[in-house]
């Protein structure tokens, strides 16, 4: 079952990724995804155990980002692709079939590749600008996803969808009212003075 609520790790001035992410799960969160870049292999699979540990105590899902070999040595739940990097079906190649594997999206073209590959889930955006990502997809917005949507239903595809990039919490109900499965945030947790409130508002 993938989660509606999806946590992107980042690091900040006075935390790293693990800190981050053991706060997101004190506050609820149950679905987490390590998004490390530009740091050595061995650097990310240190810090995927240590999130592997905090999301088992948790009772939490562990998605590594881009390093499918470092989610299959350290048995995290799943991994996911991005644009720029190897297709789902590389990644299920390494990894196996019982890992859950999601790719990144910006066009419907994109959402039917990984289709046919067998994504088990598509991040859709971003939704608006974003200072995370370092090479940002064209902005899609409200009409953009909704649009999306409009034609996967059309086609008679029900793959879950999940909103990301810049999302606050104002911009949920709308974003639902599309179809999405959900939606993926990192700042409106990360950077929430009351994690857990911000957590449990974000419930859909």
């Amino acid at each position: 079952m993938i989660n509606s609520l999806h946590y992107i790790s980042q690091q900040t001035a006075n935390a790293s990724h693990v800190d981050n992410i053991l706060a997101a799960c004190e506050a609820g969160c149950k679905w987490i995804q390590l998004r490390i870049k530009n740091e050595p292999e061995e650097s990310i699979r240190r810090q995927a155990m240590a999130a592997k540990a905090i999301c088992a105590k948790y009772n939490a899902t562990l998605i590594i980002n881009d390093h499918p070999q470092v989610a299959a040595t350290i048995g995290a739940h799943g991994v996911h692709v991005g644009k720029e990097d190897m297709t789902v079906a590389a990644a299920r190649a390494l990894t196996g079939d019982n890992f859950i594997i999601g790719g990144t999206a910006n066009t419907l073209e994109d959402i039917l590749a990984h289709v046919k590959d067998g994504a088990d889930y598509v991040g859709v955006g971003p939704y608006r600008f974003t200072t995370t990502k370092e090479k940002l997809s064209p902005v899609l917005g409200l009409e953009g996803i909704a649009g999306i949507m409009s034609s996967l239903r059309n086609m008679g595809i029900h793959i879950p969808v999940i909103a990301i990039g810049g999302i606050l919490a104002a911009d949920v109900p709308a974003l639902m009212q599309t179809g999405i499965h959900g939606i993926a945030v990192s700042g409106l947790i990360t950077h929430a003075d009351n994690k857990l409130l911000t957590v449990s508002s974000l419930a859909i």
